[in-house]
C-alpha cells in the first residue's frame, strides 16, 4: 500500500508508480526518440532545463545524448524514478515549483512537455512559468511548450464534457473525458480506470489557453515567436491541429 505525500500535488505516489506503464503515444520508445532529437537539436551544445521533469521520460534518453539536464520537479515520488534510467547520471533534478524556483547557470533551452502548462490553473502561473523559464535562458535560448488546443469544437450548447478515450477488455477498462468550465477556462481532467473489478477514480485540474494567449504570455517574459509546429514531427500548425508545439526565443540583443 502507498500513501501519497500532499506535497506531490496531484503526482504522488500512485500515480507515480504507474506513470511509466502508460500505453499513451508519448510514452512509445520512437515517439520518445523523435521527440529527443528536436530538443537535442534545440539545445545546441548547451544544457537544457526541463520545467515538471517527472519521472525523466524526456530528461533520461537527452541527456544519453550529450545534453546536460537540469530538471525542476514539484512531485519527490515522480522524481525519484528517474534514477536508474539510462541517462539519468546527466540529469540534476531541483525540487520545488517550476513557477519560482531558480536553477543555476545560464541554458540554451528550457520545456515543458506533455500538456504540463495547464497543470498550473491560473493565468497569473502560468505567466510566471514563462517568466521563469525566460530567466533561466541565455540570449538566443529558446522556451518550448507542448500542449494540447482546447477541443471546444465539440462542445454542442448546453455540453461541457468531451471523452478522449474508451476502452474494453477482459477484466477491466478504461474511460478518459475533459469537463469544461468555458466562463473561466478551467477544466478538469477525469480518467476511470477498472482492473479485475477494482475501480480507481483520477482527476486532474487545467486551465486551457489559445495558443494566441500563450505568445501573449511569452511577450510579457521578453521572448518572441520562433516557430510552431502540429507536433513534434514539425508538420504546419493549422486550424485542424489538436496540438501545438511551440518555441519562443530570447532576444539576443537582451
Amino acid at each position: 500500500m502507498t500513501t501519497d505525500d500532499p506535497d506531490d500535488g496531484w503526482f504522488g505516489e500512485s500515480v507515480a508508480a504507474r506513470y511509466d506503464s502508460s500505453d499513451d503515444d508519448e510514452f512509445d520508445p520512437r515517439t520518445i526518440a523523435r521527440t529527443v532529437g528536436v530538443l537535442a537539436e534545440l539545445a545546441g551544445d548547451g544544457p537544457a532545463l526541463e520545467l515538471a521533469v517527472g519521472t525523466g521520460r524526456l530528461a533520461a534518453p537527452l541527456a544519453a545524448r550529450g545534453v546536460p539536464v537540469c530538471g525542476i520537479e514539484l512531485s519527490r515520488a515522480m522524481a525519484r524514478r528517474i534514477a536508474g534510467k539510462p541517462g539519468a547520471d546527466g540529469v540534476q533534478v531541483t525540487i520545488g515549483d517550476m513557477t519560482t524556483v531558480r536553477v543555476p547557470g545560464e541554458f540554451s533551452l528550457a520545456y515543458l512537455a506533455f500538456n504540463t502548462i495547464g497543470n498550473l490553473t491560473t493565468q497569473d502561473a502560468q505567466v510566471a512559468c514563462f517568466v521563469n523559464a525566460a530567466v533561466h535562458l541565455r540570449p538566443g535560448g529558446c522556451f518550448l511548450v507542448e500542449v494540447g488546443v482546447p477541443d471546444l469544437r465539440r462542445l454542442p450548447p448546453g455540453q461541457d464534457t468531451v471523452p478522449f478515450r474508451v476502452e474494453t477488455g477482459a477484466g477491466g477498462g478504461y474511460v478518459g473525458f475533459d469537463r469544461y468550465d468555458v466562463a473561466t477556462q478551467r477544466l478538469e481532467s477525469v480518467h476511470v480506470t477498472v482492473d479485475d473489478g477494482v475501480g480507481r477514480v483520477l482527476r486532474v485540474p487545467f486551465r486551457y489557453a489559445w495558443p494566441t494567449e500563450l505568445d501573449l504570455m511569452a511577450r510579457i517574459a521578453g521572448l518572441r515567436l520562433r516557430d510552431r509546429w502540429s507536433g513534434w514531427d514539425r508538420s504546419p500548425f493549422t486550424a485542424e491541429s489538436t496540438s501545438h508545439v511551440s518555441v519562443w526565443e530570447k532576444p539576443l540583443d537582451v
